[in-house]
């Protein structure tokens, strides 16, 4: 038997194996270690202690909205291998989630042959990558940034090896230059850039399902930092608005031994808890608990000033990189966001909170400065500043989509929408300001943040009113529900009407959680003040991909 038909039976026999642990346990276990004799990697059942990478995966998708995956590297081997074998595994094991998730989200995006945005896009994805690969070949190898970024790709090659059940020759894995293709799982990579993307190159006219929508106004995630009474605790949260077809959904936590540089230290943070997608190796919602002592977390402000995507250029990295750099590499607010505004894309454009636990006791009188840093990109232009000064001053720091430094705000054609829509597009008196700033002095524990969080009562609050038919809208809320608007209700513009979008889940965690980089987390769409959702009794069951969703979307919050 050829070493090529042995690597495919291994693979083959951890699957069947896989099946059968799934079926019985729910939990599956694996190790990949390197066998010299097969000069191949080699997958075992269980966790074993020589292993380069141990992995867990279970799918309670069904009974609780969430699937976990657990993987942790030996520190012992080398970045390159960890990096591989990592992917490799994740790969493996969420393989059939990856394949329900592409289904519901990219598949029909680029078919081949190429329609004209998508070649576009190939072009610059291969520019881009072409460039990475330049500056990885010219600095990886002393440059603690390039060597993370590095370590970023590998990872991503393996798990496309491991969905494909395929594995590379080791001996490649510091040669290989990633292709980039738009027409297969790399378009998961893209989850957080692409609608700016399309911005950039001109919009993908036969898309017609954008599973990220980050373009019909500032409307993807509600964020709330608060400092409970005496300053016995401080929680921070993100309540994601996505598309419903994403709700496919895994909590994960990567527990890698990668060192700055060949040879150095262990990076800052070795752990990485996070809500995160099947296919990507980050969060895209994003919403990270660092083992450096920080939590970077984000809400979307995005760009509506059409002159600034010609800044937009190959030379840049994209922001699903910078961010996994900087988490890994950071030890305070102010490093993170030193180094995730290097090399700026413009796209995925965000407003980035990065809170320090390590400055935070609690009781303690005094809130101490550098507790939180807050960093927004727009294409060109980056502006961050340490704002604890907010957060003791008002007890609480809110983000919804709306830029928060003047600079930002008008270079991004902010101005211009509150000029021609009016206060909805301000960053003070938004409904979800004007929310946040009415019910913040609620939360008194971890019950009372996830009922702000989960927030909806769309019909009688008087801050969900707009200048609309019916007079208010299910986006205007911290949990929006845009499916509960009417198909045929009237609105100044899309972003307040009827459509498959509103939050998908929340994450919450405190203090005492965060020493062990624990979560709570709820999935699916608020139900505390109106009707859960039910694909089968909602008219979008027809227009929106939902393979392997469960049909009513009913779970308590769970801890991860």
């Amino acid at each position: 038997m050829n070493v090529s038909k042995l690597k495919v039976l291994l693979i083959t026999t951890l699957l069947i194996v896989c099946a059968v642990v799934v079926q019985v346990h729910g939990t599956v276990e694996l190790s990949i270690s390197w066998n010299e004799r097969l000069n191949a990697y080699e997958l075992k059942k269980g966790l074993h202690e020589d292993a380069i990478t141990h992995a867990s995966f279970k799918n309670s998708i069904n009974s609780t909205g969430f699937a976990y995956l657990e993987i942790q590297t030996n520190e012992k081997v080398s970045d390159i291998e960890q990096a591989y074998t990592a992917g490799l595994a994740e790969g493996l094991l969420t393989s059939d989630l990856i394949k329900l998730h592409w289904y519901n989200t990219f598949q029909d995006y680029c078919k081949a042959p190429l329609n004209e945005f998508c070649a576009k896009l190939q072009n610059a994805m291969e520019a881009n990558f072409n460039w990475m690969a330049n500056q990885i070949f010219l600095e990886a190898n002393l440059n603690p940034f390039w060597h993370q970024v590095e370590l970023i790709l590998v990872q991503l090659h393996g798990l496309i090896d491991g969905y494909k059940f395929e594995q590379r020759p080791r001996d490649t894995l510091t040669k290989f230059v990633f292709k980039p293709d738009v027409t297969g799982l790399f378009m998961l990579f893209l989850s957080g850039d692409i609608s700016d993307l399309e911005a950039v190159l001109g919009g993908n006219k036969f898309n017609v399902y954008k599973p990220f929508d980050h373009l019909s106004g500032p409307n993807t995630c509600s964020a709330l930092i608060k400092l409970l009474p005496g300053n016995k605790d401080l929680l921070i949260s993100q309540t994601t608005w996505s598309n419903y077809g994403t709700m496919l959904r895994i909590l994960k936590k990567y527990d890698f031994g990668y060192h700055t540089v060949t040879g150095g230290q262990l990076v800052p943070a070795k752990v990485i808890s996070f809500s995160s997608y099947p296919g990507v190796q980050f969060s895209v919602d994003d919403f990270y608990l660092l083992s450096s002592g920080l939590v970077a977390q984000e809400t979307t402000i995005g760009n509506s000033n059409a002159d600034r995507w010609k800044l937009v250029k190959p030379e840049s990295l994209l922001e699903v990189i910078r961010n996994m750099v900087a988490n890994r590499l950071a030890t305070t607010g102010e490093e993170w966001a030193d180094l995730f505004v290097r090399y700026n894309s413009g796209t995925y454009n965000n407003q980035w909170m990065v809170l320090n636990y390590k400055l935070f006791t609690p009781g303690a009188k005094e809130i101490k400065d550098g507790l939180l840093y807050v960093v927004e990109q727009i294409p060109g232009l980056t502006v961050g500043q340490d704002v604890t000064f907010v957060l003791r001053n008002q007890t609480y720091w809110p983000s919804y989509n709306s830029p928060y430094f003047k600079e930002i705000f008008n270079a991004s054609g902010c101005q211009e929408n509150v000029k021609k829509y009016g206060d909805w597009f301000t960053y003070e008196k938004t409904p979800r300001a004007l929310i946040f700033k009415r019910d913040h002095s609620k939360v008194v524990d971890m019950n009372s943040m996830m009922r702000l969080m989960r927030y909806n009562d769309f019909t009688h609050d008087p801050l969900s009113a707009c200048n609309c038919t019916p007079p208010y809208s299910a986006e205007n809320a911290i949990a929006a529900r845009c499916d509960l608007n009417p198909k045929d209700g009237k609105y100044p513009f899309d972003a307040l009407g009827h459509r498959g979008h509103g939050a998908t889940d929340v994450k919450i965690t405190s203090y005492s959680m965060f020493k062990n980089f624990q979560f709570l987390a709820v999935s699916g769409p608020t139900r505390d003040q109106v009707a859960p959702f039910q694909w089968s009794k909602s008219d979008l069951k027809d227009t929106i991909r939902h393979a392997g969703h469960p049909d009513l979307w009913v779970f308590d919050p769970v801890q991860f």
